[in-house]
């Protein structure tokens, strides 16, 4: 049994666009296993995936075990799950998902920034899926991570976490180095440029499709919707581009329908592409556009399609450290986190195509690594893998050397 921990359904396009990855894979090299899919909106999740493995479903366990804690310290937090998925009579409303966590052969965090001082409780799933590979002599991983900003106090809990795991790959420099490990990339990267995308010319076929592409989200934001609505305004009128040429993306549906509201009046002809479209047809890409995006998984898709563009960061220690990790990799994007300043048009290319496919390789590698075959399953490594680490002596690092993937340098 394959048991993956996510947060799709809510829906955002970058969270279902990784677990879409991720089921996408096991249909092909596991099609007959049962998958078990743990997220805190199972029934929406249902609905959007339902189809995307011959044996999916879909539960909330571990997720109802970090709300049920009954303190938001995430050490209590932590503490209080790993006790609850041993002791099942703790939380007798979920005996029965514990149970299955129990006969779990895989247990898999997949990659998002959900994990971090924004919702301290989710550290807790972290600390579910350690405590269900131990009492299971399963294989633990957690892969594309983005644990920054941490909750203040919580380093040495994250490193002695992830000692437990058997596989550990993080997406950005920060988590890495709060991990002591090297970087590894996005989980969206295991199936880019295969899915969920779609060519300009075929979503508008009978005419010319917007040069400019903005995805604007009103969530999560330091700046405002206001900066970023006359961010966007003040850009679109220096490079010169009227609304006839701009279309507006939604990642979440509403939430990035907001900061459009405000400066949809200014911009006559803006076509509008609701994330219902972007799901079931696909993102719009081509590498003649120019990309405004807030949002993450759009930086990465346009640029992997060739699309150059501006990442407007509207937080210092989430969302820029988000788009940093792009670019560091070469998506030719040019980062803005500053709503005042207004820079002149992108050119370039985005991702060049050899890029996206080594790094898509590299994903497929973590991948291969979370789901070796059974019959490579030694007893000694079940042993080795639901055993945390040993400890270096200079304060709590794990043994990385024990871990059964290392994610390459990025170079």
């Amino acid at each position: 049994m394959y048991y993956l921990v996510a947060t799709a359904g809510f829906p955002n396009f970058g969270d279902e666009l990784i677990l879409d990855g991720w089921l996408s894979h096991l249909a092909q090299v596991a099609p007959h296993a049962t998958v078990w899919v743990d997220t805190h909106s199972p029934g929406p999740a249902q609905m959007l995936f339902g189809d995307a493995h011959p044996r999916v479903r879909f539960t909330d366990t571990l997720w109802r075990l970090c709300w049920e804690a009954p303190s938001d310290d995430a050490w209590e937090v932590a503490s209080w799950v790993q006790h609850a998925v041993a002791n099942p009579g703790m939380a007798p409303r979920w005996h029965r998902g514990i149970m299955a966590l129990h006969r779990v052969d895989v247990v898999h965090v997949v990659g998002g920034g959900y994990v971090n001082a924004i919702w301290p409780r989710h550290i807790g799933l972290l600390a579910g899926a350690a405590a269900a590979a131990r009492h299971a002599g399963a294989r633990a991983a957690m892969t594309g991570q983005g644990l920054t900003p941490e909750v203040p106090g919580s380093a040495p809990l994250l490193r002695a976490l992830a000692g437990r795991f058997a596989v550990v790959d993080v997406r950005d420099a920060e988590s890495a180095q709060l991990l002591g490990i090297d970087a590894g990339i996005d989980d969206a990267f295991l199936g880019l440029g295969r899915q969920r995308v779609v060519r300009a010319s075929e979503v508008w076929p009978d005419e010319r499709p917007p040069e400019v592409m903005v995805c604007l989200q009103s969530d999560m934001s330091d700046i405002g919707n206001s900066a970023v609505a006359g961010a966007v305004l003040s850009m679109l009128d220096r490079w010169r581009v009227s609304g006839n040429d701009v279309c507006v993306v939604e990642g979440i549906p509403r939430v990035d329908r907001e900061v459009y509201a405000l400066i949809e009046h200014e911009l006559p002809g803006a076509r509008f592409y609701p994330f219902v479209d972007v799901w079931d047809r696909g993102l719009p890409v081509s590498a003649d556009q120019t990309w405004i995006s807030t949002r993450f998984h759009p930086h990465m898709v346009a640029a992997a399609g060739g699309a150059c563009g501006v990442a407007l960061a509207v937080s210092p220690d989430y969302y820029a450290t988000k788009h940093r990790s792009l670019i560091d990799l070469g998506s030719g994007w040019t980062l803005v986190d500053d709503p005042a300043t207004v820079p002149a048009r992108p050119v370039g290319r985005g991702f060049a195509p050899d890029v996206v496919e080594r790094l898509r390789h590299q994903k497929l590698a973590a991948a291969r690594a979370v789901y070796q075959p059974r019959a490579d399953y030694s007893k000694a490594d079940q042993k080795r893998v639901s055993r945390p680490p040993s400890m270096d002596s200079a304060g709590g690092t794990p043994d990385r050397s024990k871990s059964q993937y290392t994610a390459p340098k990025n170079h």
